[in-house]
C-alpha cells in the first residue's frame, strides 16, 4: 500500500467515523482514542441482534480461511475454538450463552456441576451427566475425556492449550497416548467419574475445563493428525462433508439431547462454511444481504476499509457487532537471536512503533485503541497502566538514540503477519523506518499463520499477534506469553518472542503459589510492569471484533469469553424459509 493510498484511506475512515459519533479521542492517549471514548461501532454492545431465532434453515458462514484446527486437542485459537465447542463437541464446563457480562459465567456442560476440589485444591473430581451421546448413539464416557487430555501432550498434535501439561502431576516427559502410555494423574474410577491430580492447588480449575482439551475423544476414533478433518461429534451438529479450504457442512446430530444441554440452542438445521473468500468480498456480500447471504455471518473480522460502507448507514450499522476482544495485540520480538537479544534494541522498538498509524490502518478509533501494557484491561482493574509513558505516535528520535547506543543504527528485520493484517504491518513498517529500521513483511495464510510462527525453524524476527485470557485470571496470560519454560520447537504458542528470563520465571512460580486471588491479581499487574521494561514485545492495540451479519440473522451477539466472536450456541435465522444452501 503506497503512502498516498494509505492517506486517502485514513481520510475516508476518519470522515466515516465522524458521522457515527463525536469525541472519539481520549486526551490522555491522544487522538487514537481510549477506553472511555464514545464509540460509533459499539451500538450493539451487550445486545442481541435480530431478536429470537426460529428453528430450522441453513446458516451460512463466509470465511477467508479454513479452520486452524478442529481437533479438540489442537484447537486453541478464536474463532475456531468457539465454533468447535459450541457446535461439534462439549466440554466438562462451559460459559453461559448470553451477551454481555452474563456470558462470562461458568455453567456445567458434560459435568453435573463445576467440579469438586479436595486435597487443598490439588485434586478435582467431576461427574458426567447421564444420557450424553455421540453422533452414533454410543455414550460419552469419562475415559474419553481422559484420552483427549492425554492426546494434548502428543508432539504431533501441535497447537493446543498447554494447561494440562502445566497443571497435571506426572506430566513431565509424557508424549501422549498414541504409543499406549497413559497418565496416572487422570483417573476414571467408573464411566461417569473423572479425577484430576494437580501439581499444585489451582483454584480456577473449573474454568480451565471449558477448553477443548477437556472434550471427549473415544480412543476407537483416533486418527492422529487426520482427526482434524473429522472430529467425532458429542455436540448438536456433526460433519456431513469437509472439503479443506473450500467448504464445511454441518448437519444435526440426531443423538444430541437438549435435555442434557442447557447452553446450546441449535436453531439452524445446517451450518455451511464457505472458505477461501477475500475479506472485502465477504463484507460486500453481507452488506448487500441478498439470497443466501441474507442468512450469513462472517467468520473473520470486517475489513477496515469497509467501515465507510457500514458506519454511516443505520440499517447496515444495526447489523454490526463490535464487542471488545479483551485481548492485547503485540509486536513480539524474537529475543533468541540478534538483533533482539539486545535489550537496548528491544527498548528502541517501544519508541519506534507508531501506534496511531496502526490504529488508522485497523479501522480507526471505532475499532481499536492504544495498548500501553501487556495484560488487557479486564485483568488490570479496568484500565491498562502506562509504565513507559511513550506517546501513541512513538518517539523516533529516542529510538534512534537507543539504537546508536547499541551500535545498531541501521537494521533490517523480518515481520510475519496474517494476510488480513497486512495494512497494520505496513503501518508498523513505516513507523520503524523513521528510526532507521527496515522491515521486510511476510504475509502468511491465516489458516497456517500460527503453525508457521509457532515453529522455531520458521519463526521470523518479529511477529504480530495477540493474546487473550482463557478466563479472568492473569495466570492465563503472563505465563503463556512470557514463561520461557513453555517454549516448544513446534507448536509454540504465546511466547513467540522466545523470552527466557530467570527473574520472570521465578516470579511466575511465586504468584502461582499465592492462595489469595486478589493478591495474585495485583502481583500479575506488577509483574507486567517489570516485564515491559525488558521489552520482549511492544503492546500495540486493544481491538474490538467487528463482525457483520445478514438481515435474516437472529440471536447474534459477540460473546465476552470468545473474544467478541459470534456465539454459535445461540445464533440462528429470523425466517428459515428464506435461507439457502
Amino acid at each position: 500500500m503506497t503512502k498516498r493510498t494509505q492517506l486517502a484511506l485514513a481520510t475516508a475512515l476518519v470522515a466515516a467515523l465522524a458521522l457515527g459519533a463525536s469525541g472519539c479521542s481520549d486526551p490522555k492517549k491522544g487522538s487514537a482514542g481510549g477506553a472511555g471514548a464514545a464509540n460509533p461501532a459499539a451500538g450493539n454492545d451487550g445486545k442481541t441482534v435480530g431478536g429470537t431465532p426460529v428453528k430450522g434453515g441453513t446458516l451460512t458462514v463466509l470465511s477467508n480461511q479454513d479452520f486452524s484446527h478442529l481437533d479438540p486437542a489442537r484447537n486453541w485459537t478464536m474463532p475456531a475454538m468457539d465454533f468447535g465447542t459450541r457446535l461439534l463437541y462439549r466440554t466438562l464446563v462451559t460459559f453461559k450463552a448470553e451477551p454481555g457480562k452474563a456470558g462470562s459465567e461458568l455453567v456445567p456442560d458434560l459435568a453435573t456441576d463445576l467440579g469438586t476440589p479436595s486435597n487443598g485444591g490439588k485434586t478435582w473430581t467431576f461427574t458426567l451427566k447421564e444420557g450424553v451421546k455421540y453422533e452414533d448413539g454410543t455414550p460419552v464416557k469419562a475415559q474419553d475425556i481422559k484420552y483427549n487430555v492425554e492426546r494434548s501432550f502428543a508432539p504431533d498434535l501441535t497447537g493446543g492449550a498447554d494447561y494440562a501439561a502445566q497443571y497435571l502431576a506426572g506430566g513431565e516427559g509424557y508424549k501422549g497416548p498414541l504409543q499406549g502410555q497413559h497418565l496416572d494423574s487422570v483417573k476414571t474410577p467408573d464411566d461417569r467419574t473423572i479425577v484430576f491430580e494437580l501439581k499444585r492447588p489451582v483454584a480456577e480449575f473449573s474454568a480451565t475445563t471449558t477448553l477443548p482439551t477437556f472434550a471427549p475423544v473415544p480412543q476407537s476414533q483416533e486418527k492422529g493428525t487426520q482427526y482434524d478433518a473429522r472430529p467425532f461429534s458429542s455436540g448438536p451438529y456433526k460433519i456431513e462433508s469437509y472439503d479443506r479450504d473450500k467448504k464445511l457442512v454441518l448437519v444435526r446430530n440426531e443423538h444430541w439431547d437438549a435435555k442434557t444441554d442447557t447452553v446450546r440452542k441449535a436453531y439452524p438445521d445446517r451450518f455451511v462454511v464457505v472458505m477461501g473468500l477475500k475479506g472485502g468480498q465477504i463484507d460486500d456480500r453481507i452488506i448487500a444481504g441478498e439470497g443466501a447471504d441474507a442468512s450469513a455471518v462472517q467468520y473473520s473480522t470486517m475489513r477496515p476499509e469497509s467501515a465507510p460502507k457500514v458506519l454511516p448507514k443505520p440499517d447496515v450499522k444495526a447489523r454490526l457487532l463490535a464487542e471488545s476482544q479483551g485481548c492485547t495485540v503485540m509486536l513480539q520480538l524474537n529475543t533468541s537471536r540478534p538483533p533482539f537479544n539486545d535489550p537496548k534494541v528491544r527498548e528502541a522498538m517501544q519508541y519506534a512503533v507508531d501506534k496511531e498509524s496502526v490504529i488508522t490502518a485497523g479501522g480507526g478509533p471505532a475499532l481499536n485503541e492504544v495498548a500501553t501494557a501487556y495484560l488487557p484491561p479486564a485483568l488490570s482493574g479496568g484500565e491498562q497502566p502506562d509504565t513507559l509513558k511513550i506517546a501513541p505516535s512513538g518517539d523516533p528520535a529516542k529510538a534512534k538514540e537507543l539504537l546508536k547506543a547499541a551500535g545498531k543504527e541501521k537494521l533490517k528485520v523480518s515481520l510475519a503477519v496474517s494476510t488480513g493484517d497486512k495494512g497494520r504491518a505496513e503501518a508498523i513498517q513505516q513507523g520503524l523506518a523513521r528510526a532507521g529500521v527496515e522491515v521486510v513483511i511476510d504475509t502468511v495464510d491465516p489458516g497456517a499463520y500460527y503453525d508457521v510462527i509457532g515453529d522455531l525453524s520458521t519463526t521470523p524476527d518479529m511477529t504480530y499477534s495477540g493474546w487473550c485470557p482463557d478466563y479472568p485470571s492473569g495466570s492465563t496470560w503472563i505465563p503463556f506469553v512470557f514463561d520461557g519454560r513453555n517454549i516448544k520447537d513446534k507448536g509454540n504458542q504465546g511466547n513467540y518472542s522466545q523470552f527466557r528470563d530467570e527473574a520472570t520465571m521465578k516470579r511466575i512460580d511465586e504468584i502461582n503459589a499465592m492462595a489469595d486471588p486478589k493478591q495474585a491479581a495485583q502481583a500479575w499487574i506488577d509483574l507486567d510492569a517489570e516485564i515491559i521494561k525488558k521489552s520482549p514485545a511492544v503492546p500495540v492495540l486493544l481491538e474490538r471484533k467487528p463482525l457483520l451479519v445478514g438481515p435474516n440473522i437472529a440471536g447474534a451477539y459477540g460473546h465476552p469469553a470468545w473474544t467478541g466472536t459470534i456465539d454459535y450456541a445461540g445464533v440462528g435465522l429470523k425466517d428459515p424459509a428464506k435461507s439457502q444452501g
